[in-house]
């Protein structure tokens, strides 16, 4: 697959798109070796994965729920988050939780965008195989203390959310991509 047509073709694989056949290692071992390259200024090279896969995923998701029910205001709650938490067990291979290590030499928008840079490499990878599928979600309750603890992040790192990755379920259906054009939201100066 040529780079244009990856990243043109790359798309969020939402868990009940995911078959919960198991991701290979060695692809979930690509995905993280080629995050590694995004760009990072002065070399901070701020992400951190923690990668969940069998029993400690569903720890996880567990954790995910305790979290979702302890943080949310009775108002807010709904049940159905704790089902399609729970339905996640059945549909996901992998779960990293995407963390950053803050670096105080620069700002901090500068090392979340290197992090997202990492990530997208990571959903190129996934992407090229046009069979394993990502999606990152960033639930309130990942960014709360109780899942800080639960991660065991040290001072200086930040959650800021889950990567699933999966196997994209036979019967899936990729709506394709739709983007304005692009002449639209750039201004060519002088």
């Amino acid at each position: 697959m040529e780079l244009q047509e990856a990243i043109a073709s790359r798309r969020a694989i939402f868990p009940k798109q995911m078959s919960g056949k198991p991701v290979p290692q060695d692809v979930i071992d690509k995905m993280l070796e080629l995050a590694n390259w995004a760009p990072t200024h002065r070399n901070t090279e701020p992400w951190r994965f923690k990668v969940y896969a069998g029993t400690s995923m569903n720890a996880l998701l567990d954790q995910c729920k305790d979290c979702y029910v302890k943080s949310t205001p009775a108002e807010k709650f709904k049940s159905v988050k704790i089902e399609k938490i729970e339905e996640r067990k059945q549909q996901v291979s992998h779960i990293v939780a995407i963390c950053m290590q803050r670096n105080e030499i620069l700002p901090e928008w500068e090392e979340i965008a290197a992090t997202a840079m990492a990530v997208q490499n990571m959903w190129l990878v996934l992407g090229e195989t046009n069979t394993y599928g990502g999606y990152w979600s960033s639930p309130a309750y990942a960014m709360g203390e109780d899942f800080r603890q639960f991660l065991q992040l040290e001072d200086d790192e930040h959650c800021l959310g889950f990567f699933y990755a999966g196997t994209i379920d036979k019967d899936a259906i990729n709506g394709g991509g739709k983007r304005g054009d692009w002449r639209e939201k750039v201004r060519f100066e002088g």
